[in-house]
């Protein structure tokens, strides 16, 4: 195939001087095949490069009743100890266990242990206020002195103070059942010293029955020592720590420390031997 000049005047190669200027020029398009060639004996239909452009994909799937793919969802992040995901749970007791319903049936346990608890609270902080203030023909600090100082209290001054305050102080915890094992075991204290001071006043020994025996300080010792092994029970503020519920080794501690305190408060700011 061959192609005209579309201009007028003949066309000639400006490096070839020899070629005829009769001769035609080939253009190269005319190599390409046209939109309608059909290939050889038009048995393959050869489309253009563009022809499909925007044309739907086809499905991935095509063949008759062929499932369609599940929707794709993103795994959950999974625990980095845990390589399937599980989450660790905590297996609590089986609430029809008969061991646990028997730890759980208290009955008037908590009770009994609460009107220990006030009481005992209600004597201390009465007797603190007879001597702080000489409420209800109490002392008063001034007599309060005067009675540490003969028995032979050293810094019988500084220690009015310190038991008129601790005395009501652990009253007033142990009513309101907070901080029972240490509340406890400052009465402890006070009490043991309270004990000796009256037995080292007495020219007759240590008699036990009233009215003129220590049966009711020795009462009381006994009540706040129950108190510490116990624990204050459910009804106070120390119902959720583990020494209202289960007391074991804290209560042991706690008694030990109330019982060296007051023992070491007496040796150190007494030194008398009260039996003697």
């Amino acid at each position: 195939m061959t192609s005209h000049p579309q201009d007028a005047r003949t066309w000639q190669r400006p490096d070839d001087p020899a070629r005829p200027t009769s001769a035609s020029l080939v253009d190269p398009e005319d190599d390409l095949p046209s939109s309608t060639y059909g290939g050889d004996f038009e048995t393959t239909a050869i489309p253009r490069y563009d022809s499909d452009k925007g044309a739907p994909a086809p499905p991935a799937f095509g063949l008759m009743n062929d499932p369609e793919p599940l929707p794709y969802v993103q795994p959950a992040p999974s625990h980095p100890m845990m390589p399937y995901g599980a989450e660790p749970t905590e297996i609590g007791p089986d609430a029809n266990d008969e061991h646990v319903r028997a730890a759980r049936r208290r009955g008037t346990q908590d009770l009994g242990l609460m009107l220990l608890r006030v009481g005992l609270g209600v004597l201390l902080v009465g007797h603190g206020l007879q001597k702080a203030f000489g409420w209800w023909g109490g002392p008063g600090l001034g007599g309060f002195q005067e009675s540490l100082a003969e028995v032979g209290y050293q810094h019988a001054k500084i220690l009015t103070y310190v038991g008129a305050v601790a005395q009501i102080g652990a009253g007033v915890l142990l009513v309101l059942g907070l901080f029972t094992p240490v509340a406890a075991a400052i009465a402890l204290a006070y009490l043991i010293n309270a004990l000796l001071a009256g037995v080292a006043g007495q020219s007759e020994g240590f008699p036990f029955f009233l009215p003129g025996g220590f049966e009711f300080q020795v009462t009381l010792i006994v009540v706040a020592a129950a108190l510490i092994l116990t624990g204050p029970g459910r009804y106070g503020f120390d119902a959720g720590r583990g020494w209202a519920r289960r007391p074991f080794v804290g209560s042991f501690v706690a008694l030990l420390l109330g019982i060296g305190l007051g023992v070491a408060m007496w040796v150190l700011l007494n030194g008398a031997n009260p039996l003697a």
